[in-house]
């Protein structure tokens, strides 16, 4: 967070940098928003249908608690963004959902009606392959020395057979052309917002329903930024995938998202549609810009 000329708040990642508040500062600062969010009211959020639930869940690395009796509730074809200030926890949800933490207590669960499926307990491998569940990583995750078409073939490692994956890769192909144009080009020469697409496009391979988005804009520049949110936009609400997405560019993330949740200590502050949580005066000064 920064403070600008006449003491007026530059935000959280954005903003001109007169004055830098520490981390811990904007911490506090944002300890003292925070409000009883019940369950209830995550669940009418989620129009009272969740698809991906998190309940009362303890998580964390190691012998370390993260995440301290956390609820989560995302409809099915809603989107889902994860504010809040550094090591709040934010990834800690992903990797929870994804299975790449240390469950203390709770359960996670996806689907609907008799479908709903506890999915705690299941490896990473089997989140994709059985639960439908895609995680798609930070910046620099491609295999820069293989073609486009060789990553694509990466992302179906799961399915039954190399045919199959082919299959789905090309199904990708007729849907994003500036990446059929480059599928004999070796990921390395791919500008940044192409090596974006390549890695969203290689988690769909599996046809995923739940798309777990960490920090999309990272490392990308303005241009290429509204890009990718834009077909994240197309994969919601034209494909109807379920989307969590942590993003650093807090007002971008929750300009796209039909719900937020601002992550305190591990613990949920608030929570609401993202449009007003934009207009949230506490959530804008820490983290919007002021």
């Amino acid at each position: 967070m920064s403070v600008g000329p006449g003491g007026r708040a530059g935000g959280y990642h954005v903003g001109d940098v007169d004055t830098v508040i520490s981390v811990e500062d904007v911490a506090r600062e944002a300890e003292q928003m925070r409000v009883v969010v019940g369950a209830e009211k995550l669940r009418k959020l989620a129009h009272d249908r969740p698809f991906v639930s998190i309940e009362g869940l303890r998580a964390g690395y190691g012998n370390m608690e993260i995440l301290h009796d956390f609820t989560l509730h995302v409809a099915k074809g809603q989107s889902l963004c994860l504010i809040g200030p550094n090591g709040a926890g934010k990834s800690t949800v992903l990797h929870s959902i994804f299975g790449f933490t240390r469950i203390f207590g709770g359960k996670i669960f996806v689907g609907e009606g008799a479908a709903r499926r506890d999915v705690t307990p299941l490896t990473a491998d089997r989140k994709l392959k059985e639960a439908g569940i895609a995680y798609i990583l930070q910046d620099k995750s491609v295999f820069p020395d293989m073609t486009v078409e060789e990553n694509l073939w990466m992302g179906g490692y799961l399915l039954h057979s190399t045919s199959a994956a082919k299959a789905s890769a090309e199904r990708i192909f007729a849907k994003y052309d500036r990446l059929a144009a480059r599928r004999r080009h070796k990921a390395r020469v791919l500008s940044g917002g192409e090596r974006r697409l390549l890695e969203i496009s290689r988690a769909l391979v599996m046809e995923p329903e739940v798309l777990l988005v960490d920090e999309p804009s990272i490392g990308l520049e303005p241009r290429f930024i509204d890009m990718v949110f834009q077909i994240l936009d197309d994969l919601q609400h034209k494909d109807g995938k379920t989307i969590i997405m942590v993003e650093q560019n807090a007002k971008k993330g929750l300009e796209f998202a039909d719900l937020g949740y601002v992550l305190v200590s591990g613990e949920l502050a608030l929570a609401g549609p993202g449009d007003e949580l934009i207009k949230n005066p506490d959530v804008a000064r820490l983290f919007l810009g002021g």
